[in-house]
């Protein structure tokens, strides 16, 4: 076999066991965050424009995440902070 292959395998095999370590609140709360995500880029077809709602949306279910998983979404931390910061300042 290709060393490709084996990694490949590998890989998979990993992430898996990754998964099963997980609670089911953790697996939930990123499929939402994925299939909020996805409905988003749907609207918008050249870059995404998240209204409030949708930062809003976004913002809660990615606290629910774990740390590893929160720095590869649309919605990475400096993100939740910059809308909070025009939140603040249109109020």
């Amino acid at each position: 076999m290709s060393p490709r292959l084996l990694y490949l395998i590998f890989t998979r095999l990993l992430g898996w066991m990754v998964l099963l370590g997980r609670s089911a609140a953790s697996k939930d709360a990123e499929l939402l965050v994925l299939r909020h995500q996805v409905a988003i880029l749907r609207r918008s077809n050249p870059k995404p424009h998240p209204d409030w709602a949708d930062q809003t949306v976004l913002a809660t279910l990615t606290r629910l995440l774990p740390q590893i998983l929160r720095q590869n979404r649309l919605v990475t931390p400096g993100t939740i902070v910059r809308w909070h910061r025009q939140l603040v300042t249109t109020k």
